[in-house]
């Protein structure tokens, strides 16, 4: 009864964990696309994000609000890789929002997990069930018929979606690695990340030009309001979404973290085709999600079947153990 209790407890975890990224993950969608409808400057934002994140935490920390360790040099070392890709994965993506119309942007961003299930194979997790493979290549396939319904099609903005894809990819398997090998917390992870992120974005917003204008332009927008409030929305939502990204990347697997963001994206496409900037409905966006939609529910009863049979089956053997 107690396996059973636990096996319970832990499943209610995972869900919540999913449904919390998934929220958060939409709404930071729109929150980021309205800041750069004002404020063209990604880098800049992205660095905001990053040092609301590392102070926050430190000063929870060192006020006893949290429970995060000390910094540690060797983690900090090992956890480097992530950090690079987090901030390219991140970078390109918010770049590419510039270009690109948000139901397009979330259409590329879709084929995520089908590259993290190859990603997976080559690093030696092994083949997937066949149901997860095809519901997977499913929700890639609907995602390419919405891409070919665009008509504002942008060269740049589809360049960076594609490499933000990459970059997502990679970030996402190093932070259930890394996760799983060091015993970090997801607050503890995220702190190193937004720590270890600081001096690279701070090079990048020199390197690509967006020093000194971006904080100029910051002091002639904090006159108005309403900017300021969007502005501080995105770094309190960065925080979140960090937060319950890395917990759900944890709990659950970067696969199951890639699909949530793909199911949270039918709801975000529909809600871009009218929001900010809305875009033409053509026949082909409406197949893909409905192809898209289907795979994502596949998927979800895959992996549901998955779990259900290994909980059933962990609490005979335990049973019999104990006997």
């Amino acid at each position: 009864m107690e396996i059973r209790a636990d096996a319970e407890t832990s499943s209610l975890s995972s869900l919540l964990a999913a449904v919390a990224y998934g929220f958060a993950s939409m709404l930071m969608v729109f929150i980021n696309k309205a800041v750069l409808m004002q404020y063209a400057y990604s880098m800049t934002l992205l660095t905001f994000q990053q040092l609301a994140t590392s102070l926050l935490i430190h000063v929870g920390r060192n006020m006893g609000y949290t429970k995060a360790r000390e910094l540690d040099m060797a983690t900090a070392k090992r956890l480097l890789p992530l950090s690079i890709f987090y901030n390219a994965n991140v970078a390109f993506a918010l770049a590419s929002l510039k270009g690109v119309n948000i139901p397009m942007y979330i259409a590329i961003k879709r084929l995520t997990p089908l590259a993290v299930l190859i990603a997976g194979y080559f690093s030696g997790k092994g083949r997937p069930t066949a149901q997860v493979a095809l519901s997977v290549i499913l929700i890639a396939a609907g995602v390419l018929i919405a891409a070919l319904g665009d008509f504002s099609f942008d060269l740049f903005g589809y360049s960076m979606a594609f490499v933000s894809v990459f970059f997502q990819t990679m970030y996402l398997v190093l932070v259930e690695k890394s996760g799983a090998e060091d015993g970090l917390s997801s607050l503890e992870i995220m702190f190193y990340n937004s720590f270890l992120s600081l001096p690279f974005l701070m090079f990048l917003i020199i390197v690509t030009g967006e020093f000194p204008n971006s904080l100029s332009l910051l002091f002639a927008k904090s006159y108005s309001f309403s900017f300021l409030m969007i502005l501080i929305l995105s770094l309190v939502m960065g925080i979140v979404l960090n937060f319950t990204m890395f917990l759900c990347t944890i709990v659950n697997s970067a696969l199951t973290t890639t699909i949530v963001g793909v199911l949270k994206g039918v709801v975000s496409t529909t809600l871009g085709f009218f929001l900010l900037g809305g875009v033409q409905v053509h026949a082909l966006n409406v197949s893909g999600l409905v192809i898209n939609s289907a795979g994502g529910v596949w998927y979800s009863f895959a992996k549901y079947q998955q779990k259900r049979s290994k909980a059933m089956k962990l609490v005979p053997d335990a049973e019999a153990h104990r006997k």
